[in-house]
């Protein structure tokens, strides 16, 4: 007997046609799921579908989507719905690594973006979601997940990244907002802290970053893209059905350090 097994359910993963979305998209597939990408590159959707589908009995599509408007939420949403017909588990993952400006060098127009993609969009998927999940409920079948992919850098300090680690502090706000406001509908939300895990977006930070972070880290290496997958499982899974408002770091002990 499998005891994770997803088949019947479906998920959606923002952002979900690469890195750390990938991964955790994979383990959903493997599982027996289906599952809907949420994504704003047509051809990295494309090749996701690709990647994903045959790895289990549930089916993949991918939407174009920019979590930053809510018009593209909610038809991505409805889409799903249509395909689908009811969504169990959500991922707000999609993201972007912020301005990479000091402090004294913030722009208005740089922090409000960091703040649209990693904390507004998440509110709006959420919000579309969640009135699917609440209806759900009020026909007899309530539970839903939500899980955030959120960052360590929003309880520790790193040098050119307040507009990012303000954008994740403020997602963990809204996990721990949603946990107990959904609670009476037996929706969950829970937030994963990444540490250091190798993606596009750290492929373009200076090598040196890596070569410090792989010395702060007391495990001494990145997070294995492999190990998502069975993370993603557990939280779409009910046996986390009683885990919610938790901001879980996922780091290998970085926090720690």
């Amino acid at each position: 007997m499998n005891i994770f097994d997803l088949s019947g359910t479906a998920a959606i993963i923002t952002g979900g046609n690469g890195g750390l979305g990938l991964a955790m998209a994979r383990g959903l597939a493997r599982a027996g799921a289906h599952v809907s990408i949420l994504a704003r590159n047509a051809d990295k959707n494309a090749a996701a579908v690709e990647t994903l589908r045959g790895l289990g009995d549930g089916d993949v599509i991918a939407l174009t989507c920019d979590v930053t408007e809510e018009e593209d939420v909610a038809a991505a949403i409805e889409r799903t719905l249509g395909a689908f017909g009811r969504i169990d588990a959500c991922f707000a993952n999609a993201g972007i690594s912020g301005a990479g400006t000091a402090i004294p060098d913030i722009t208005a127009a740089g922090w409000d973006h960091t703040m649209a993609v990693n904390t507004r969009g998440a509110a709006l998927v959420y919000k579309h979601v969640t009135r699917h999940m609440i209806d759900r409920a009020a026909q007899g079948d309530p539970g839903g997940k939500l899980i955030a992919t959120s960052s360590g850098q929003s309880i520790m300090g790193v040098n050119r990244s307040s507009d990012y680690a303000a954008s994740k502090a403020a997602l963990n706000g809204l996990t721990r907002a949603a946990a107990f406001e959904l609670a009476r509908y037996q929706i969950t939300a829970n937030a994963l802290l990444f540490g250091f895990y190798e993606t596009d977006i750290t492929a373009k930070a200076d090598p040196k970053f890596a070569a410090w972070m792989a010395k702060r880290i007391p495990l001494r290496r990145p997070g294995d893209h492999a190990g998502l997958e069975g993370l993603a499982v557990f939280f779409a899974s009910p046996h986390s059905d009683y885990i919610t408002g938790q901001c879980l770091p996922v780091d290998g002990g970085l926090s720690i350090s």
